[in-house]
């Protein structure tokens, strides 16, 4: 019998991200997925409304966190990882391939001194690995295609899928950034969709589309028959075609290039400099403009 793990969810409006906590009935541990720390672009300023929310329901409910898990380096928003972990613990986590990410936006942003190791996390996940929250079996699923370093955790009937797909009324993610690739997007789909039916898939994002309320949830059932980039079964090519023209579209992301040199540092700040104070640089030029 596969175990079904409480989950609750919260939702950062200004960023569209969905976060989690999921955890044992029996035991009361549990693990946090993909936590955000707010920022506010225009002032500068970090905040941490939405890890307070998560820490406090997790002590109000009597859970003991074993982990906090990001399931790539985001460009919506920064990681409250580290921030939780100083307040109530837990292991940190992330794929393997976080390692690539780093390598690349190092020389993106020109942080010759920034460590590509993942050492600012305590855990690096390879595909396949195995772990348990309380009684809860959590597998990992190398899932790339947003990212390069893109894992799913998948536990117990309750797999979080990141960006990989939306609701499926919004269809799937994209794949247009530095490392991103819509074939690997596409395999990564595959894998997901071959769980089991009733499996539940918690997405990354929802940017609420038609006035509609946040959704969070979805089974592998109702994306194969309602998931508008994948309900009519397309081959890799005819799904690819779709997903790199939607792309060609898209801006970047609001926080992209401040929220990766944050991200690829495990959610930790740059180092303060002399007057004690940390600052974030912006690649200019870098990227064409939309």
């Amino acid at each position: 019998m596969t175990i079904s793990p409480v989950v609750k969810t919260f939702w950062d409006e200004p960023t569209g991200s969905w976060q989690y906590v999921f955890h044992d009935p029996d035991s009361m541990k549990g693990a946090i997925v993909d936590p955000v720390l707010d920022f506010d672009p225009l002032a500068g300023a970090t905040r941490t409304h939405n890890a307070d929310a998560i820490i406090a329901y997790v002590q109000e409910a009597g859970i003991e966190i074993t982990y906090i898990l990001d399931t790539h380096p985001h460009a919506d928003h920064f990681s409250a990882a580290p921030y939780i972990k100083s307040k109530i613990g837990g292991t940190t986590a992330i794929g393997e391939k976080v390692k690539d990410v780093q390598k690349l936006w190092q020389g993106i942003y020109n942080l010759p001194d920034l460590p590509t190791d993942g050492a600012q996390w305590d855990v690096l996940f390879a595909d396949g690995d195995e772990f348990t929250v309380g009684a809860v079996p959590v597998k990992v699923i190398f899932s790339p295609g947003h990212t390069l370093a893109s894992i799913t955790y998948v536990a117990g009937d309750a797999a979080f899928v990141h960006d990989t797909f939306m609701m499926p009324d919004s269809g799937t993610s994209r794949a247009d950034f530095p490392g991103g690739s819509s074939a690997q997007l596409y395999e990564s789909l595959m894998k997901i969709l071959a769980l089991p039916e009733d499996t539940r898939l918690y997405v990354g994002h929802d940017y609420a589309p038609e006035g509609r309320e946040a959704q969070c949830c979805a089974t592998v059932a109702e994306h194969k028959a309602k998931n508008i980039h994948l309900k009519d079964d397309p081959s890799e090519q005819e799904y690819r075609a779709v997903r790199d023209k939607r792309d060609g579209t898209l801006p970047l992301p609001k926080l992209m290039l401040a929220a990766l040199q944050v991200n690829i540092r495990g959610g930790r700040l740059p180092d303060p400099e002399d007057n004690g104070r940390s600052y974030l640089k912006i690649p200019l030029n870098y990227f064409d403009p939309r």
